[in-house]
This record gives structure tokens, sequence and C-alpha cells, in this order.
């Protein structure tokens, strides 16, 4: 591992076992590598983030039941696992990587997917007792401890990890207040319809909603019970408090080892970092554009495909095809999806403004079709990826006949 001149590697090390790491290991195999693929991961085994907030943290599935991979697929796949381990150093000159146990497994090419963390509330007592954050599975199991029957849960930030614990903390029967200046959230995500829509069943379900920011949480004397204090000045009482106000991207690693960072790791198209050794994947990398600007990307879709465009590139291949961004969501029983760009004056709303399912459609001034959000219409996005894909521009007043089948927008 150095930053001569790049050839494809034999041994390669990937540290972070999340949807990333594991998708590029999946890719490296079915593009056909057979050297020797280490994976390193501090957990005790690869599992899927987004049900954290939803099905593990409502006690509805366990960690075996959010493995990304079954165990004996390592075996099967000839991966050597390393859980429980943490890279402590990467030795770009010596072609290793220093794990934790001491040991230095050789490299000849590196990939960091080790992801970001939860950002903390940056206030006087965010970092005490009972304040919660939600990133890892020992996150949930702390969380979903707290969250007994009539606990006060003050939530703080309203976007998708936000809303999501909310919703959860509701339906185990806690009295909650969620905390969100921007009203609504995730507008710039799903379009101003569907944010507005969405925000409004917090409170229809039964949730305090504050459209205000967090100055302080105290302890209460000597008592467990916490106190949350806005900026406008109002004092909650709590029992818990989770906050969901965003990532940040830990550096140390890849600064230590010499590697161009800002906010990320910086990489090109091909997840490449500074030195042609090494890459980087997932919430942890900056991806540089044609235009020169940073772009990072944190969600699970985006993960995964940069997993894969990291392994192709690893092993000097061409790249897979770029899909659009795509995430979804799950809060009040309801099922949210986007696709594409929803940031544009030009929608199409398939459905009443003011009730739910709904599908927004964003158009391009030419008329294609950049992106789509929708309540409950999994149909519609499945067949506005298509068409975002193909960059087809479709009838619009086929796109808002609530009477029409999605896949009939691409015969058209």
């Amino acid at each position: 591992m150095s930053a001569d001149a790049f050839s494809v590697p034999d041994r390669i090390v990937v540290v972070g076992a999340g949807i990333a790491g594991v998708s590029a290991v999946r890719e490296l195999r079915s593009r056909g590598h057979s050297g020797k693929i280490i994976l390193v991961d501090s957990g005790e085994h690869p599992y899927d983030r987004p049900p954290l907030s939803k099905a593990f943290l409502l006690g509805e599935s366990d960690l075996d039941a959010i493995r990304l991979v079954p165990e004996a697929w390592f075996d099967d796949n000839d991966v050597d696992l390393r859980a429980r381990r943490s890279a402590v150093r990467l030795r770009p000159s010596e072609g290793t990587v220093e794990l934790d146990d001491g040991t230095a497994p050789a490299a000849d090419a590196v990939l960091l997917t080790t992801g970001g963390a939860a950002r903390p509330l940056p206030v006087p007592g965010g970092d005490l007792p009972g304040v919660h954050v939600l990133r890892s599975v020992e996150d949930a199991r702390d969380l979903r401890a707290a969250l007994v029957p009539g606990a006060r849960a003050v939530v703080v930030g309203g976007g998708l990890i936000g809303a999501e614990v909310a919703a959860s903390a509701l339906a185990l029967g806690c009295e909650v207040t969620l905390i969100e200046p921007t009203r609504p959230p995730l507008a710039m995500a799903v379009g101003e319809e569907i944010a507005v829509l969405l925000h409004e069943q917090h409170t229809a379900a039964g949730i305090r909603v504050l459209a205000d920011t967090v100055a302080a949480v105290t302890r209460d004397g000597g008592a467990a019970r916490l106190s949350v204090t806005t900026a406008s000045g109002e004092a909650l009482p709590a029992d818990v408090v989770v906050v969901g106000v965003g990532l940040t991207v830990p550096g140390g690693l890849a600064e230590e080892a010499g590697l161009e960072t800002s906010d990320g790791i910086l990489v090109d198209e091909h997840h490449r970092t500074s030195n042609p050794a090494v890459f980087a994947a997932g919430d942890t990398a900056r991806v540089r554009l044609a235009d020169g600007s940073l772009r990072r990307r944190e969600h699970w879709q985006a993960a995964q495909q940069g997993g894969r465009t990291a392994a192709a590139a690893l092993l000097g291949q061409p790249l897979p095809a770029a899909d659009p961004d795509w995430f979804w969501s799950d809060r009040h029983g309801v099922h949210v999806e986007a696709v594409g760009d929803m940031r544009g004056p030009h929608r199409v709303l398939r459905g009443s403004a003011d009730s739910l399912p709904l599908t927004v459609l964003n158009l391009a001034e030419d008329g294609r079709l950049l992106g789509a959000a929708a309540v409950d219409d999994t149909r519609a996005i499945a067949a506005a990826r298509r068409l975002i894909q193909s960059g087809t521009a479709p009838d619009a007043a086929l796109l808002a006949d609530t009477s029409v089948e999605p896949r009939k927008w691409l015969r058209r």
C-alpha cells in the first residue's frame, strides 16, 4: 500500500462493516476477486442500521434479524471477518493496517467505510446521562430500556431519525415532545407538500411539536429526571432525551495517514482518496464532483452504491451504473419513499395536497422527471425511478391521474 502507481490489489482490508463495507466485499467477490479480503468491524457482526429506529427499537426484531448477511456467508466467500476489532492506524508506507489487538494485517489496498457518528447536542448538558443518540445497536438497546410506558421523552430534531424515534416512542407508551425549528423538516428531500403532511402527523398522533431549539439540558436536583430548556425559555421535564441532529465524520484515522479531508475523506468519482491505494465510501466519504464541488450523501442507498463503486475501481473494472438517490422512512403507520431530486418549482401532484396517500413529482423545465416522493405508493416510486434513469419527459396529466397505474407511465 503506497502512493506509487496503483495495480489490482491481491490483499484488501475493508475497515467498517456497515452497508457500504459489506456491499463492497460482495461486489469484490461477485466481480471475481479471489485474493485475501479482511473485513474489520467493532461490532459483533454486520447489521443493517435503518431498523434501529423502528422494528429493533420497538422490540419487533433482534440483532440476528437485521444481519446484513448470514453468519455462514463469510466462510462461504472466504472473507476474514475481524469482529469486535478497530483499525487504529493506517501505515501506507508499510502496506499494513494496525488493529487494536496489536495485529497489523498486510494490505495492498484499503477501503475505509467507517461511517459517521451521531452528532451530539451542542449545548450545556448535552452529554448528561439520559441524553441519547441513535447510531448503533448499543445505542438502540440503551434507548429501548429508557423508553418505558409513561416515560416523558423529548426528541430533538425532526428529520428521519428524530421523526422515526418519536413515532416509536409514542408506540411504546411514552409521552413525547418533538423539538424541531424547521417547519416542515425534510421539505428539500420530499417536497413541501409531503413534508407538511408528515410533520402534521406527529400532532395528530398525540406528540407535542415545538418549533424551537434547545438552549440547555439540566438534571433536576439529585433525581434522575432531566429538564430541557428551549431557546424561548420553556422548561420541559424529561425522563429521556433523544438527539437526532445529523452526523459528524471522525477523521483521525484518515488524517493521521495523510489523506486529504474536509468534513469527510475526500475522494474522486472512483472513491479513491489522495493516496491511490486507499479508497473510502459511505458516510465517511465526500466526493469531489466534476464542477469541483464536494458532496457527501448520508443515506443507505448511497452507501451501498458507493461501496459497489469502490469495489469496481479497486479491481480496475467498469463502474456500476449510478442510480438516482433513494431513501425511505416509516412512521405513524405510513411508508415514505423519495427518489431523485425534489428541489424545484415544477411539481405534479398525484392525489390531494391535504390528505394521504400522496405522490409529488418534480419536473425539469424541459419536462424530464427529476424526482418523486410518495407516501404509501411504492409503485409510483418504482416507475419514477425508471423514468429518471431513462431521462424521459412523461405526460404531466398522466402522472397526475390517480386512476392510471404508475407502470403505464412507462408506456407513453
